[in-house]
């Protein structure tokens, strides 16, 4: 068996109809009338001990009710869940002391005490053996970079900073599973390399299985090995990152850069081959269909225009995702 099972499970929201006008509003005092939004609609999946998977899909699609299904938040309205052989939202309490959450909007360092006083609570919360909280705090200062601020007032941190103290204090009690929801969000990019470069040693040094749900796609390229895509609550794909890539990849990018900047339109862009994505300056970007090899792509190019560098780019994961989602 998995670590995580997910077996055919939905989970249903009503949502109040409004009515408009004084009226309308006076009537839905004496009669309601709900519809009903399915969050998450029959999904299945698996995930093995010490595996690191991204969850994605647009706004609404159903990450985070599968996530608060998954940390016991919620009960699904069909089918079952184990994660580590316990159902979350039948045994709580025991699946809270598994699991460690970061919800990139919402912060569990309490406001006005140093970080490394909140650590100390969550130290008589999850009855942390102090052998074990002496070394996981003094090595996730250490891995985060969280000597200088560690202890001040959390209202005096900065975003990045108080993320990196959410991670560490996420992982303090050694959960098996460790879930993110948008962890660098609003982070900048040394921020977001680090906190990235963490999950990856702490999943490394743990085994600990990461489940990260997030709109920016970096995050997935850098810490991921499998991709579950999903939509308005069903599932579009589950697999591989490569094979993702394989599957929906249906061009890849050239990059020309000429010594001086280039006025004219290039003449084949009704090539049913080639289309100029953009032009800067003395920089053309041009995207190559899938089917032409990209030995005939640059040939062609190169016989084309005296350009002074050439050189080939994969779709990112989030070109693939967009070109999925806009058709």
């Amino acid at each position: 068996m998995s670590f995580i099972e997910v077996s055919h499970v939905s989970k249903n929201f009503n949502i109040l109809k409004s009515r408009s006008g004084f009226f309308g509003s006076l009537l839905s005092l004496f009669h309601r009338e709900y519809t009903t939004k399915k969050a998450v609609d029959d999904i299945s999946f698996s995930i093995e001990k010490g595996e690191i998977c991204g969850y994605i899909g647009p706004n609404g699609a159903g990450k985070s009710t599968t996530l608060k299904m998954l940390s016991g938040v919620l009960t699904p309205d069909a089918g079952e869940i184990r994660v580590g052989g316990v159902a979350p939202y039948r045994e709580r309490k025991k699946n809270a002391k598994r699991i460690g959450v970061v919800f990139g909007q919402r912060s569990q360092l309490y406001w006005d005490l140093p970080a490394l006083d909140t650590f100390g609570l969550y130290q008589k919360l999850y009855d942390i053996p102090p052998a074990v909280y002496e070394r996981n705090k003094s090595r996730y200062i250490e891995l985060l970079g969280m000597g200088d601020f560690i202890g001040q007032p959390v209202r005096q941190l900065s975003l990045g900073q108080k993320m990196k103290a959410n991670l560490a204090l996420a992982m303090l009690h050694d959960p098996d599973v460790l879930y993110l929801d948008e962890p660098t969000i609003g982070l900048d990019v040394m921020s977001k390399k680090i906190l990235r470069q963490s999950v990856l040693a702490l999943n490394k040094e743990k085994n600990t299985t990461v489940m990260l749900t997030t709109h920016d796609m970096d995050d997935i390229e850098a810490v991921c090995g499998r991709l579950i895509l999903i939509d308005k609550g069903k599932k579009l794909f589950d697999g591989a990152l490569s094979d993702f890539k394989s599957r929906y990849e249906d061009s890849f990018m050239i990059k020309l850069e000429f010594a001086s900047a280039r006025a004219e339109a290039p003449r084949w862009m009704e090539d049913a081959d080639f289309s100029l994505c953009a032009s800067e300056n003395n920089v053309w970007i041009i995207k190559a269909a899938k089917r032409v090899r990209p030995k005939d792509a640059l040939t062609t190019l190169i016989n084309r225009y005296n350009a002074e560098n050439i050189s080939i780019h994969e779709q990112s994961v989030e070109d693939i995702i967009q070109t999925i989602f806009s058709e």
